[in-house]
């Protein structure tokens, strides 16, 4: 697959742009660290110099934005378009403090089939390159100014193109470009146990997120086909060996629908679970998506399921709903876009 600018090192720059001197890459790289859409903004480079990039390279990005949706509290959901003809979604949320996180997609549509989430009905059409990653960041900064953190929690299971991620992040994280902090990137995963090893093992050292929804293997299986694969004995199996790796907490996530998974007992199933685990709970209810068969959660639902959670002396959140007014929350994205 063609490589764009968008998704080079400064290495891979210089040896493809044939420079002669270092320094060259470093600002033709620092530019588009920046948000540079064409050779033409650099304007420390000769005119000469930019017209011979410019034929090189005639696009710095391979992906462009068809469509935008902004929603009245804040949230900017970008369509863009890939250079096959293929379409995904990525997404800006703003907490009320003004931190702005980045919601990127690693694949064009999903692979898992997640039974309550709207990108699992699309089916999968192929993994993105780190460009077409890097081209979500960079269009979303243009619009919504400097963003503070990433999460790979959009279209696709990220531990599926572990090569694509892990080169977007080492551009995210790089000082002499972007330079965020590595603290700052979380990876979401419905639960790829050998990426999860993967990870612990080869870093980088992201927080991990994986999305439990219930303790019950049963009712897993049911509404997320990946446990069938790794049931929740090796799931936590992984998640022990990650921890005792990498010392670090996770965050384990459960979409809440009303009367599935959201009872006392479910609550009670899932404590049990989690300990020995270092982990804190993020408890999202569920976000509408027409045609599938979930309600959202009652409130006093989601106060009993918090409760019980934190008298067994766990740390429980609960997430934040921004974005629905686009369908950009958590399992919304792909709701005006298929696979192809």
């Amino acid at each position: 697959m063609e490589l764009f600018p968008s998704g080079m090192t400064q290495a891979e720059i210089a040896s493809a742009c044939s420079f002669t001197e270092s320094y060259r890459a470093r600002q033709v790289y620092r530019w588009i660290a920046h948000g540079a859409s064409s050779f033409e903004e650099m304007t420390d480079l000769s005119r000469e110099e930019r017209a011979r990039l410019s034929t090189l390279f005639p696009r710095i990005r391979s992906a462009e934005p068809e469509a935008e949706l902004e929603d009245p509290d804040g949230s900017l959901k970008i369509q863009l378009r890939l250079r096959d003809g293929a379409a995904v979604e990525c997404v800006l949320l703003e907490d009320i403090e003004g931190r702005k996180t980045a919601c990127l997609s690693s694949q064009v549509g999903c692979p898992m089939g997640c039974a309550f989430c709207k990108t699992g009905t699309l089916g999968f059409l192929r993994n993105l390159g780190p460009d077409e990653i890097m081209d979500q960041f960079h269009l979303l900064a243009r619009r919504k100014g400097r963003i503070s953190n990433v999460v790979f929690m959009g279209m696709g299971e990220p531990l599926l193109n572990l090569g694509a991620v892990r080169k977007a992040i080492a551009l995210l994280a790089d000082p002499a470009g972007i330079g965020l902090s590595l603290r700052k990137i979380t990876i979401s995963t419905c639960g790829i146990v050998p990426g999860i090893l993967d990870l612990a093992k080869n870093g980088p050292e992201v927080r991990l997120a994986v999305s439990l929804t219930t303790a019950d293997d049963g009712l897993r299986s049911e509404l997320m086909p990946v446990n069938r694969s790794w049931n929740l004995a090796a799931l936590k199996a992984a998640l022990l060996e990650y921890q005792a790796t990498t010392g670090e907490r996770i965050t384990l996530e459960a979409a809440l629908m009303g009367g599935r998974n959201s009872r006392p007992e479910d609550a009670q199933a899932l404590v049990r679970w989690i300990k020995p685990l270092k982990a804190q709970v993020n408890l999202i209810p569920w976000n509408r998506v027409p045609g599938l068969p979930f309600t959202e959660p009652s409130r006093a639902e989601i106060e009993t399921f918090t409760d019980i959670l934190e008298d067994a002396g766990l740390v429980a959140t609960r997430r934040m709903r921004r974005g629905r007014g686009v369908m950009g929350a958590c399992g919304q994205l792909g709701d005006t876009l298929g696979a192809k």
